[in-house]
Order: C-alpha cells, then structure tokens, then sequence
C-alpha cells in the first residue's frame, strides 16, 4: 500500500485534541505511521511536503511533524510536469500547495492521497474522472483497510 499524507494529515497528531473528530483522525494517522515502520505500508514524501513544513512557525510542532515524515520510504523530486499538472489542477478550484500535493501524489502513483481537508476532497470527489489518484479521509480510509 502506497500512502500519500498531507500535510494536515501530518499536523493532525498534534492539533487539539478535544474535539473526538480531530483525535480520532490523529488515531488514524498513527496507525498507518506504525503500518509503515512495520514494512507493510510505504509513506511517499515530496518536495512539497518538505517546503510545506519548513514553512510552519512552530519550531516544536515543525520537529514533531519532520519526524513523523522522516518514516517515508519513498520522495517525489519535484519536475517541471509536476508542476504543470499542478497548474492544471488550479483550475479546478485547488489551492496552490493541494494541488501540488495532489501532482505529486499522482506522480508517484500511490494507492490513497489522504487528507482532513473537506474542501479539498469534495473538489477531488468533484472532479474524481479528472483526477488520477484516490482521495479520503484517513479515518474513513483506515476503517476500510484494517
């Protein structure tokens, strides 16, 4: 299984935990982290998720996101198709760095682009004949594979 986490997937672990939906997701993403320190999952990482976290204030929460990252086996160089294709995607309605997640996610042709964003996925699921990669919740998701 090839998994793409973006990068509110990755913050997820450390976002507030009071609300059950935001723990709950947290959960998820730590159960496909430990699928993946076990060998049976591979977590692709990419330039963009890279650019992503170097950008986030939190000098603490940045080192706790960089170490759940630092689990991928696999990274997207990004190249000048990717970033057409994230273009391309743009128009759809995608945020800037979403599409690139999304570029990139394609790229490596992974089985599951997973993100906690519900505005990006309901465009995904919008424009599902469109887009070249599965797109979900990781909560949704992980009750579907495990």
């Amino acid at each position: 299984m090839r998994i793409y986490l973006d990068v509110c997937c990755l913050n997820r672990p450390f976002d507030d935990q009071s609300q059950d939906r935001i723990h709950l997701e947290a959960e998820a993403i730590l159960s496909i982290i430990k699928f993946v320190e076990k060998g049976q999952w591979t977590l692709v990482n990419s330039d963009g998720i890279l650019y992503e976290i170097n950008k986030i204030p939190d000098s603490e929460r940045k080192k706790k996101v960089e170490i759940i990252i630092s689990r991928a086996n696999e990274h997207v160089r990004l190249e000048e198709k990717i970033l057409e294709r994230a273009k391309r995607l743009q128009k759809l309605g995608i945020k800037s760095l979403d599409a690139l997640h999304v570029a990139c996610a394609e790229s490596a042709k992974v089985d599951i682009f997973l993100t906690t964003d519900d505005k990006l996925l309901r465009i995904l699921r919008q424009h599902s004949d469109e887009i070249d990669v599965r797109a979900d919740n990781p909560l949704v998701w992980i009750k579907e594979v495990i």
